[in-house]
């Protein structure tokens, strides 16, 4: 199956992250199109379930786009050992992610100031346990963490006004039993190895790079919260 659209198209430059989740071609706090970037992530990760593969193609920006799905679903049924073969495919991937840990009891501070993101992320939290409460700036943030102490802060960095940087160094300044050695986790598309040190720099423990799989969050919250409860931090 081949869509094609006469739409904005894709840069050169993006093409290869065109079916990343979270990714968006315009990366900018201020950037003009809306959306959470997990459109063409659901697309691939279904058509893969399928047995298929999808590719994008276009020629640049204002020259529309090209999408090819390719769905092998006849030639399994005609062929039962490669059904079984892709089968096998199937649980091998959903495997990957090893067993699923949870984060029952764990209360997480997640600030976001894009509402879709913030929303999606608390949805997934607390569907592995936890309980999130968000803030969709660093203002509300520390009043909410210093009204009831989380387990764990996590914070997006690129927000107006007052960013994630600066967040984290006011909760540093704070007295550890006003939480001011709190774990925390930078969630943040600002992705290059001299962005992670400055995260660590500025107080937080963690640096997880946008788009962020599900279990890897998940798993860095439990492991904070294992160090802390054993007093390495």
């Amino acid at each position: 199956m081949i869509v094609i659209d006469s739409g904005e198209g894709i840069t050169p430059e993006f093409l290869p992250y065109v079916f990343d989740r979270f990714r968006q071609a315009e990366g900018s706090i201020s950037r003009k199109q809306g959306g959470l970037g997990l459109g063409l992530a659901v697309v691939r990760h279904l058509v893969e379930l399928h047995g298929g593969s999808v590719k994008a193609e276009s020629n640049g920006v204002g020259k529309g786009s090209r999408f090819t799905v390719d769905l092998p679903m006849a030639q399994e049924r005609r062929d039962p050992a490669r059904a079984e073969e892709r089968q096998r495919e199937v649980e091998r991937r959903r495997g990957l992610g090893g067993a699923k840990v949870r984060l029952d009891g764990v209360h997480v501070l997640l600030v976001e100031d894009d509402e879709d993101s913030r929303k999606l992320l608390g949805t997934m939290l607390k569907q592995h346990g936890a309980e999130v409460i968000s803030a969709a700036s660093a203002a509300d943030a520390f009043t909410l963490f210093t009204d009831k102490l989380p387990d764990v802060l996590i914070s997006d960095i690129g927000m107006p006004e007052q960013d994630g940087y600066e967040l984290i160094r006011r909760v540093r300044n704070l007295h550890a039993e006003k939480g001011g050695k709190t774990p925390a986790i930078a969630l943040t598309g600002y992705a290059t190895r001299k962005d992670r040190d400055r995260s660590i720099d500025a107080g937080y423990q963690k640096h997880l790079p946008k788009p962020i799989e599900q279990q890897e969050l998940v798993a860095a919250i439990a492991a904070l919260v294992r160090t802390r409860d054993s007093g390495e931090q």
